[in-house]
This record gives C-alpha cells, structure tokens and sequence, in this order.
C-alpha cells in the first residue's frame, strides 16, 4: 500500500470516528433535555374516586357460584399543569377477597388533558362465577353482617404526554373500595332505584400506582 492511500484511510477512519462521536453526544444531549424537562415538570399520577356503585344483581347459587351486575362510576383527574395523560388500555372488574368475581369490562381509550376530568359509568358483570370455598363462607357471613367490601379495580396502561414528546408506555393499577349494604339499604347510603337495584353513593378515594 502506497503512502498516499495510507494517509487516505487514516483519513477516513477519523472521519468516521468524528462522525460516530458527533452522533453520541447529539442523543446524550437529546436525553439529557428530556431527563430535564421531566425532572423540572414533576409529573404527578392520575387520582381516582370511585362516586357510586349500582347493584342490580348479586346472588349465591348454588355450590359457591356468584352471579353479579354492578354499574360503578369513576372519575379520573389528572392533576398536571403541563402534562396530558394517554389511556391506552383500561379495564375495570370487582373483586372479592382477592378473587375476580366479574369478567373485565374495557374502557375506550382515551386522551387526558391537563387538569381534566374524565368520569366513566362501566357495567361489571359475571355470571355464576365459581368462588372459592373459603370465600363462599366468608361471603355468606358478610351477607349475615349486612356489609360487604368489594374492590373495584382497573388495569391498564398509560403514555404521559410533555409537549411533543411521549413517554413509553406505563402500568396503572388503581384500586377503589366499594362497600355494599344488605338489608336495609338506608343504613348503608342505598337509594332503591329500580326493581331489586340499589345505589350506593361513595366518593371514595382510590389507590393508584403507576
């Protein structure tokens, strides 16, 4: 190999090199502001209240098989002044002692402003679920006490929105206490509001993780 080529490869190596390094520090410097902007804005996560829940049907049949139809409302706020909120995946159910007792319900995605509210009325329903023994039994002793304790949760996924930029996508896992009176359905906030149907009004706040 002559000098001349020789003195051209090196050229072009360093070249190269000058272009490699050039595009690190661009993207360094590209994460460094958005790690930034982030910091500086402090997103905070969504708060949930759970405003009432309808029963229209919640029976045992049977050997421990639950049947249910609860309409619950939810309001979501989300309480950034410069962050926006994409719900990609929502889906909400009732559980029972840590037992899913409905099938999931699927809530439209949806996009967040700042400072909005969004308030949503699913249907949560399931259909001679089988429950477990022990449950069974505890359930047939929280009817006898007149209160049962339900969580209704939702599960979901969300993108935090900064200007133009977006975050990657996020697990929400949001629990709200829901407590049911039997017999009497003054004693625990109920209001008859159709044949067999009772409306308890709530306005509990709700775990959120993100």
């Amino acid at each position: 190999m002559s000098k001349e080529c020789a003195h051209h490869s090196k050229k072009r190596s360093k070249l190269t090199r000058r272009i490699y390094a050039g595009i690190l520090i661009f993207l360094f410097l590209v994460l460094l502001t958005i790690l930034l902007v982030w910091a500086i804005l402090q997103p905070t996560k969504p708060k949930f209240i759970i405003q009432d829940a309808t029963v229209y049907v919640f029976n045992v049949t049977g050997a421990n098989f639950l049947s249910s139809s609860i309409q619950v409302t939810v309001s979501a706020h989300n309480p950034n002044d410069k962050i926006g909120i994409y719900y990609d995946r929502l889906d909400v159910f009732a559980v029972y002692r840590n037992q899913q007792i409905t099938l999931r319900t699927v809530i439209q995605p949806t996009y967040q402003g700042h400072n909005d509210v969004n308030v949503w009325s699913p249907f949560v329903v399931g259909n001679a679920v089988p429950i477990a023994p022990y449950n069974g039994a505890a359930l047939y002793q929280d009817q006898a006490v007149g209160t049962l304790l339900l969580s209704i949760k939702l599960d979901g996924r969300v993108r935090f929105k900064v200007g133009a930029f977006v975050s990657g996508r996020y697990h929400l896992n949001v629990d709200c206490p829901a407590t049911i009176s039997f017999g009497n359905p003054a004693a625990g906030n109920g209001i008859i509001v159709g044949n067999n149907a009772v409306k308890y009004q709530l306005v509990q706040p709700c775990s959120v993780s993100v």
